[in-house]
């Protein structure tokens, strides 16, 4: 290929299907189209990459951005902005926002609201519920839908399947993957008194353990019954990584870097209904479980769970304070932190941020740094040492569990289809998000 391109991205050392190679990277009309040494090849912009690592574009595949309806929180542009602070080139949002997505007529609003407000490319869960169950085939084939979302567990919001039987209905209608929270509610029914007032270390009491243990044993079962792909979030508990193991035919696996950093009690101590979310930070037996999934492969895949709440509504007596904390901002810091600790290698820090959400979700031309696919880059220097502060924080809460914590590994630039849109904490241009696209979907 010759003639100019748009953009050279020299001198890193980028990571992807064949490890980690010094190369540069060519990039034309937002695609990759040459990876190798072009010291000769001229572009339009030249960016040097030198003591650089390049990974394909971090894709968050669970935020809570909560537009509508609950905007004060947070809204589509503001999260957006913390994600491309934080080196996130794409997310997937929520559907417990006000309305409820779950029509074509949400789906579509949101789009309008994002496209090209985002700064990041962006898809969106439909909630699946017994009222739209018949109609889930059609809408999660819709254009920017990422999949179905389902909360067998009370959360924050509305939308709840509870029983086995409203859920097989749901699972029946429909082919892509399918997300759950995973809580049982009847169980947290029963157990409502153990979240005593003024004591939020009761939260991983109420919601035990055996909570979200019993409710993916049930959820695995339907999903055999049903023959229906599922993706199950926020996994919490190392019982659930071992009964995991025996269904990845069937079933992939999300934690988060807030169950893989924090632990009970000390979270509790320290940041009081800061930590409270759901499921629970749990103590460092679950932690260690949890990392042991990600040793083994079990995990395909890392989400934040953003989900930012003001401070003056986490600062509310326990149990009326909200569960959730922000995430989206400190994803690639936090793990990049224990990439340099040992606990993963930066190649699986890849498989679970590009790789897997491609692999899981059929992403088109996304999570990889690959001739023909989108330019979406996430450059980080491994060896900065830097302290995650709450004044630096894009989202509306103004705040993070992981204020004061000194990380060595930090995002320095986010590139979305061929645009540099961070570079060194500072955020450049207008916004581009548009929607990501799905291979299962592409002619629908």
């Amino acid at each position: 290929m010759s003639g100019p391109l748009d953009l050279i991205v020299r001198n890193g050392t980028i990571v992807n299907h064949d490890g980690r190679i010094r190369a540069d990277l060519g990039i034309l009309d937002g695609k990759i189209v040459e990876i190798g040494d072009l010291a000769s090849r001229d572009a339009s912009e030249v960016i040097d990459a030198i003591g650089l690592h390049i990974l394909p574009g971090v894709i968050d595949t669970q935020v809570h951005f909560r537009e509508p309806g609950l905007d004060h929180k947070e809204d589509l542009e503001t999260g957006s902005r913390a994600a491309v602070l934080g080196g996130v080139t794409a997310v997937f949002e929520m559907p417990n926002t006000k309305p409820n997505t779950t029509t074509a007529e949400a789906i579509n609003d949101k789009i309008e609201r994002a496209n090209h407000r985002m700064f990041c490319d962006f898809a969106f869960y439909v909630g699946g519920t017994i009222e739209n169950a018949e109609h889930l085939l059609e809408l999660e084939r819709l254009p920017g839908v990422c999949g179905v979302k389902v909360f067998m567990g009370s959360s924050t919001g509305n939308l709840l399947v509870a029983d086995d039987e409203s859920m097989g209905q749901i699972l029946k209608h429909g082919t892509r993957r399918m997300a759950i929270h995973s809580e049982d509610e009847f169980r947290l029914r029963e157990r409502r008194e153990e979240a005593k007032v003024g004591e939020v270390h009761t939260h991983a009491v109420w919601r035990d353990a055996e909570t979200a243990i019993q409710c993916t044993k049930r959820l695995l079962s339907l999903a055999r019954k049903f023959g229906r792909r599922i993706h199950v979030l926020h996994i919490s508990t190392a019982d659930e990584m071992i009964l995991q193991k025996y269904h990845k035919y069937i079933d992939t696996v999300e934690t988060t870097p807030q169950h893989l950093t924090l632990a009970a009690p000390e979270c509790y101590d320290k940041l009081g209904t800061y930590a409270q979310m759901n499921p629970p930070i749990r103590d460092v037996s679950h932690r260690a479980g949890i990392w042991h999934g990600v040793s083994q492969g079990i995990v395909d895949v890392l989400g934040t769970d953003h989900a930012p709440h003001l401070r003056e509504e986490k600062d509310k007596t326990y149990p009326t304070s909200p569960s959730g904390m922000p995430g989206v901002q400190t994803f690639v810091p936090i793990m990049l932190d224990h990439v340099h600790a040992g606990r993963l290698s930066l190649e699986r820090f890849v498989d679970l941020t590009s790789h897997g959400p491609n692999r899981i979700f059929g992403i088109a031309g996304k999570g990889r740094i690959a001739a023909g696919y989108d330019a979406d880059l996430t450059l980080v220097d491994l060896n900065a040492k830097r302290t995650i502060e709450h004044k630096n924080m894009a989202s509306k809460c103004g705040w993070t569990p992981f204020d004061g914590v000194e990380v060595i590994g930090w995002p320095i630039g986010t590139i979305i289809r061929g645009t540099k849109v961070m570079w060194q904490d500072e955020i450049l241009g207008t916004a581009i998000g548009e929607p990501i696209r799905f291979q299962d979907t592409l002619n629908a």
